[in-house]
């Protein structure tokens, strides 16, 4: 049975089944650690609302179900904290309402193609240091990109290396972003094709802008 990420609560027992090391069909037990954990892909990408438990997860757990104390899918194992390779009590599992998205796609599709703007952001310290507002600091945007066709214009130099103002987006549809990642999570949740509104900060100015989401591939 598939149950719901949405609804575990810090404390509860949870069972993590896989095949550590080779040795097939192995359960461990544990308890939901923490919620909400962010944590690094393979791809360098963050991974945002993740389960930390403490049952056991070794190499060849991931991929493996996080259950409740029902029997119900609640995660997918995927990744551990150690600094020896092996579980030091800090394990980590993609949300089951996370998988739930995902994964039609991938039955349908073969992949999951992300809805994407196609933009560059530079560091948070260089908005620092460009007086700039939190938010996603456009370094490049693509030709021919969704970013492009909105209008949004990356920072750059002019012939003699002074700074041209470009663009920050602060918020999607009234939602506040911090970062890149923090933006391409939440465009996750839309579907390519989707009219999204932008609010966006260049030169001390902040105006509405209004933009159609293209694909990541």
């Amino acid at each position: 049975a598939v149950g719901a990420s949405r609804d575990l609560q810090v404390g509860q027992k949870v069972y993590a089944i896989g095949n550590p090391f080779g040795l097939d069909q192995t359960l461990t037990t544990g308890i939901v650690s923490a919620l909400n954990r962010e944590i690094e892909a393979v791809t360098r990408r963050t991974i945002k609302g993740a389960i930390q438990t403490d049952a056991a997860i070794n190499p060849g757990n991931s991929g493996g179900p996080l259950l409740d104390s029902a029997g119900r899918l609640i995660g997918v194992n995927t990744a551990i904290y150690s600094p020896s390779g092996a579980s030091a009590g800090i394990g980590f599992a993609i949300p089951v309402d996370e998988v739930n998205r995902i994964v039609p796609r991938l039955i349908r599709d073969g992949r999951f193609i992300r809805p994407a703007l196609g933009v560059t952001s530079g560091p948070e310290n260089l908005a620092k240091a460009l007086g700039a507002p939190k938010g996603v600091l456009l370094v490049n945007v693509a030709d021919g990109s969704p970013a492009a066709a909105a209008g949004l214009k990356p920072f750059g130099r002019d012939r003699v290396g002074r700074i041209v103002q470009g663009d920050v987006i602060t918020a999607v549809d009234g939602v506040a972003v911090a970062d890149l990642d923090d933006m391409l999570s939440l465009l996750e949740t839309r579907q390519i094709g989707e009219k999204v509104t932008l609010t966006v900060w260049r030169a001390g100015q902040t105006r509405k802008v209004a933009a159609t989401l293209g694909s990541s591939d």
